[in-house]
């Protein structure tokens, strides 16, 4: 695929008529100019480009091998994970997931708890009868 950009000289106006096409004394006014007139052509470039079926094809083949370039990555990665015997992304995420459950869990096990004991107080356990007596004091 070419890509063939041309410039037309004839609408950039030339040095010494630069006063007489802009009026106002700004002296980056061609310099703007041209700026303006390249990013024209390229979005006109771009169009043509992204319209053809072989600039389709090219990204789709770009985005295909980059897919597989980030899964070849990831594969390596948990290889390396596993042999320096440490949980991946996916496993630690799958742990605090799980964790997450367990402490709802708990919280409402909890609420639950605090729900029967405000409204039925449990018997207190019967301490202990003081059989022994103290030592007595030296003087």
């Amino acid at each position: 695929m070419k890509i063939i950009v041309s410039l037309d000289l004839r609408a950039i106006p030339h040095k010494h008529a630069v006063m007489t096409n802009f009026p106002s004394a700004d002296p980056m006014a061609f310099f703007r100019e041209m700026v303006n007139q390249w990013e024209k052509m390229a979005n006109d470039v771009g169009t043509k480009m992204a319209g053809s079926s072989e600039f389709s094809q090219v990204m789709q083949g770009t985005t295909a091998v980059g897919l597989k370039a980030q899964q070849a990555a990831h594969d390596a990665m948990a290889k390396a994970l596993s042999a320096a015997n440490m949980p991946s992304k996916a496993e630690v995420a799958a742990l605090a997931e799980r964790l997450f459950r367990i402490e709802a869990q708990l919280s409402r096990i909890e609420s639950l708890l605090s729900a029967q004991g405000s409204s039925q107080k449990a018997p207190q356990t019967p301490q202990p009868k003081r059989t022994k007596t103290p030592p007595p004091k030296a003087k």
